[in-house]
């Protein structure tokens, strides 16, 4: 049984873009959260955690700067929050929480909700609420935010889908809740992330975890389980919740092909019905999601324009598949993304 202690390094600074640093005389790819610990020179001493690289995760393939020992150890807020994340770790840091914000809205807006299973759903998702970039389709117009949360990659400055569905207009916000941190602007909860988007005049939320996904081959251990609490938030809120399907047509291991476990899981477990965006002509996936929740959530199918997307320049990749290698993967948040430019 592990010990569970960080796996810590000292290692200098070898190359800053890409980041790289060198330990033991290897230099191994690394990144640094430069908003918590500032920027990171040549020559620079430094603490890594070289734990996920040694195990080889799929989504940890470099080091992560715990610290900057020339220059990191003289830093000075500015502003005058008191409210912590990553409370009572190394990492703790003030933050102003949306929370506490006020707007002219303060009644909210209608906002929908679609729950995502994992951060590669987030492009696809959001490119199709816009209608293909806003170009058909009745999304134009859309107010999209993306709250981010925990069962993934803690910091909002990791995504890079983030800063460029952002830079092409496609969310209007960032939203970090919970343990996750970083974003454009913090929440200490998902319900009050929701409640922020919502007050800020948001037409849908985008809502789940940083790239990444947590995983343990068991039935509750994944990271796919946010899901079933950020769906409860939004209900609880009274807003209408579209759950985005973790589906696969070629993911090699059985238990994510056609409906993923994933899912599966959150649909039982479930306290209310949700509606569950399915592309259109998936009637296997559609029979296992109905069974899954013993006949309680609206199925909706959609259109899933995986063509137009392909052209969209947004990533067609996931866990080293291409989109032609499984359609389906992208096809359900392009469905998810499609439902929320319905009317009714």
């Amino acid at each position: 049984m592990s010990d569970g202690r960080l796996k810590l390094r000292r290692g200098v600074v070898a190359g800053e873009d890409p980041l790289t640093v060198d330990v033991d005389g290897e230099r191994r790819p690394a990144w640094a959260d430069t908003a918590l610990l500032g920027e990171m020179r040549t020559g620079d001493e430094v603490v890594v955690n070289v734990a996920a690289r040694d195990l080889g995760l799929g989504s940890g393939g470099f080091d992560v700067v715990h610290v900057n020992l020339t220059r990191g150890l003289d830093g000075d807020p500015e502003g005058d929050e008191h409210v912590i994340k990553l409370n009572y770790t190394s990492l703790q840091h003030p933050v102003d929480p949306v929370e506490t914000g006020s707007w002219d809205n303060e009644t909210g807006s209608e906002m929908r909700v679609v729950v995502l299973p994992l951060h590669g759903h987030l492009a696809p998702a959001a490119w199709a609420a816009a209608g293909g970039d806003g170009a058909s389709g009745g999304g134009e117009g859309l107010e999209v935010g993306y709250v981010q949360t925990a069962g993934g990659a803690l910091p909002g400055s990791l995504g890079r889908d983030v800063a460029e569905l952002r830079e092409r207009g496609l969310l209007c916000a960032h939203l970090t809740a919970a343990p996750a941190y970083g974003g454009e602007q913090e929440a200490i909860s998902v319900a009050g992330a929701l409640d922020a988007g919502r007050r800020m005049g948001w037409d849908a939320a985008l809502v789940g975890p940083g790239p990444g996904i947590i995983g343990s081959d068991s039935e509750f251990g994944h990271g796919g389980m946010a899901a079933l609490d950020s769906a409860h938030a939004a209900l609880a809120l009274g807003m209408p919740t579209v759950l985005s399907p973790r589906m696969s047509s070629s993911d090699p291991r059985e238990r994510h092909r056609s409906l993923s476990h994933h899912t599966h899981t959150v649909l039982e477990l479930l306290l209310a019905p949700v509606e569950i965006a399915l592309p259109e002509g998936e009637t296997e996936a559609a029979s296992e999601a109905k069974a899954a929740g013993g006949g309680r959530h609206r199925l909706r199918a959609e259109a899933a324009d995986i063509e137009g997307y392909k052209d969209s320049g947004l990533p067609v990749t996931t866990m080293g598949r291409t989109i032609e290698e499984d359609p389906l993967f992208f096809a359900a948040p392009l469905a998810a993304g499609a439902s929320l430019r319905r009317k009714g």
